[in-house]
């Protein structure tokens, strides 16, 4: 079992409760032409490689059918492409395209620009003691990462 963080537990989920709102506020200012369950799907394809459609579907948490559907719109979009599976030729693997690691590249820059627009409203001082929570922002990420890795 990890450690806890040495916070009280008021101060843990004010903490968490903020942070959480402002992935909700980034996420609500990002347009979106494409649905964040497509976009979450396109970056699995891009960190873990080639998938079945019944492992992406466990990932996202939808029904098979659903991400069938997904991976068919994702395909003639030209974000992803289905490949045979060198291991066992009756299976398909989906596998992002440059299309689609364009598309994964765009969103993220639409959402970094849209935090600092954000960040431009904070006062010098305010933008500092921001930037020193930096480090433990990229430990938060690097977190979800390794909890991500474990249970694909």
């Amino acid at each position: 079992m990890t450690p806890r963080a040495a916070l009280s537990s008021g101060d843990r989920d004010r903490l968490a409760g903020a942070i959480y709102a402002l992935s909700a506020t980034v996420l609500r200012r990002v347009p979106r032409e494409v649905s964040l369950t497509a976009i979450s799907t396109l970056a699995t394809l891009e960190r873990t490689g080639p998938r079945r459609i019944t492992e992406l579907a466990v990932v996202q948490g939808v029904s098979q059918p659903s991400m069938t559907s997904l991976v068919t719109t994702l395909e003639r979009a030209g974000h992803v492409e289905r490949r045979s599976d060198p291991a066992d030729g009756r299976v398909a693997l989906v596998c992002v395209t440059d299309s689609g690691r364009a598309t994964l590249r765009e969103r993220r820059r639409a959402g970094a620009q849209s935090v600092a627009e954000l960040l431009d409203g904070l006062s010098a001082q305010e933008a500092t003691g921001l930037l020193a929570a930096l480090p433990l922002l990229e430990r938060l990420r690097e977190l979800d990462e390794q909890q991500r890795d474990a249970g694909s």
